[in-house]
């Protein structure tokens, strides 16, 4: 089935997926390209969508799209960046701002009777990022909306299907960034939203056979939802040829191995237990270093899979579990100008020495349409409902170097947590939580004795992607309670703290 699609036009900002997955929450079809190496805009393109940029319009540097095939024949969206570069490219002027404008802000004037407007109060909070201003826009531009600060916030083009935001309708802060990009997509473009969940699998089953054949793949699985969404799919693909191998790198959570390869055997897929411990131990020994842990985990992982590998006859790819928020940190997914903020240990390609090719079917999803899709497959609820879990495992909320030691008493805490957490009833108001060891030793006192151990924060964050994420306002009560719990029970522990960073500007991990 062909479906109407948009086209995404990356100029590098860290949100364009975020569009992308605003755009399939309206079971609308979307690809990203980046803005110089634009497609043929032939029949199969319904609009496009400009995106933001970390760059400045008025860098020499900065990106220039041609839109001659796009501008005035096929409806189009400016956010951010891309609202400047159509003022500063047909004759407005944009200039950079006396302050950095870059937060909340609310509409103090909104053009309800304009297409894009409709149903958009005039007080409706907006989230703006950006350096520079527009100061004036050409004549046949026509305002309609604006902030306090910014007169500008939104404009059409009069006599074309040309619009264009200063904020960001695809994060959610901005309260109704839904309906704008509804309006825009269903009411001005007409798209009929017939892009599911159901499609996604029908298709995505159908491209794997069709790409694959009868070759034999190798899978590694997590215990977490990607991976096991993809095995599922992969598994309905190609059935007995795919080869699943569940990886014990010693950096898993309490029992998790045990618990979740039993699991996975009750779903009927191929899958066989390693423990290599010992060798993500051995890689990880006096690395303190983030990125070098990272690194040293993709490294170890590939050399897992390659000795798995060499004992399947003939196998020829290897399978992951790789979603959108793991390339956008990592590298831009299309080639175009996204800045990196870390390095994911399933991102980047394989090893020369390994012969096998990459398939990752879920790579243009978010977490949240990955539970989706496994729902439509009728995984149980109970997995699809784990807060995502680092690739990295335990190694990246170690902060320092990764000792056996370090890991059980990680292990335990974060026990302690996620089990409170479940007993408490707050486990699925919760996104993604966590324990984190602290490099730090503290001074305690514990009965008569003066203790100096370590110290663990524990975190609690709400959000739907991944890319966005506040912290989880947990009662008092319960933090007081796990707290005691967590120094009562775990030795080498005297002190708990509780992290109440958003993102951004952390990130949900520490590393």
């Amino acid at each position: 089935m062909k479906h109407e699609k948009i086209l995404i036009l990356d100029f590098g900002s860290q949100y364009t997926q975020l569009i992308a997955r605003r755009v399939r929450e309206l079971n609308i079809y979307s690809e990203i390209h980046p803005y110089n190496k634009i497609p043929t805009i032939d029949g199969s393109w319904k609009a496009v969508i400009l995106s933001g940029s970390p760059f400045s319009v008025r860098e020499e540097n900065s990106p220039i799209p041609d839109l001659s095939a796009i501008k005035g024949k096929l409806p189009l969206l400016g956010i951010c960046y891309g609202a400047q570069h159509l003022v500063h490219k047909f004759g407005g002027e944009v200039l950079p701002s006396n302050k950095r404008e870059y937060g909340r802000a609310n509409l103090s004037f909104v053009a309800i009777e304009n297409e894009l407007m409709k149903g958009v109060l005039a007080d409706s909070q907006v989230w703006m990022s950006h350096g520079d201003t527009i100061e004036s826009i050409p004549e046949n531009y026509k305002v309609i909306a604006s902030t306090h600060d910014v007169k500008v916030a939104a404009y059409e083009i009069e006599g074309e299907q040309t619009y264009a935001l200063q904020f960001h309708p695809e994060v959610y802060h901005t309260k109704d960034g839904s309906t704008i990009l509804k309006n825009f997509l269903v009411g001005i473009c007409g798209f009929t939203q017939d892009w599911t969940p159901a499609s996604f699998v029908e298709e995505t089953i159908a491209g794997l056979k069709e790409r694959l054949g009868n070759d034999k793949v190798v899978l590694g699985l997590s215990g977490g939802v990607d991976s096991t969404v993809a095995g599922v799919l992969l598994n309905k693909a190609i059935g007995e040829n795919l080869y699943c191998v569940f990886v014990d790198n010693g950096l898993l959570r309490k029992d998790e191995f045990k618990s979740v390869l039993e699991q996975y055997k009750g779903m009927g897929l191929n899958v066989k237990g390693l423990n290599a411990k010992s060798r993500f131990y051995d890689a990880l020994a006096g690395i303190s270093d983030p990125e070098k842990k990272r690194k040293a985990i993709g490294s170890m992982f590939i050399d897992v899979f390659d000795d798995q590998a060499n004992q399947i006859e003939d196998v020829k790819w290897l399978a992951q579990g790789t979603i959108y928020p793991d390339v956008i940190e990592s590298i831009s997914a299309t080639g175009g100008p996204s800045q990196t903020i870390k390095s994911h240990h399933n991102v980047g390609g394989l090893p020369d020495y390994m012969k096998l090719k990459i398939v990752e079917p879920l790579n243009t999803l978010f977490k949240d349409e990955v539970r989706r899709i496994g729902r439509s497959l009728g995984i149980d609820k109970e997995l699809l409902a784990r807060h995502p879990f680092p690739g990295p495992g335990l190694a990246i909320r170690i902060l320092g170097d990764i000792t056996a030691e370090k890991v059980n008493i990680l292990q335990e805490v974060d026990h302690i947590f996620i089990s409170s957490l479940k007993v408490a009833g707050l486990y699925d108001k919760v996104w993604q939580a966590g324990a984190i060891f602290l490099p730090v030793q503290s001074v305690g006192v514990m009965g008569d004795e003066r203790t100096y151990e370590n110290a663990v924060v524990l975190r609690a964050v709400e959000s739907t992607d991944g890319m966005t994420a506040d912290w989880v306002h947990l009662p008092y009560e319960f933090l007081a309670k796990v707290s005691n719990d967590i120094i009562n029970k775990v030795k080498g522990i005297n002190r708990v703290v509780y992290d109440v960073s958003s993102k951004p500007p952390a990130t949900i991990e520490w590393e």
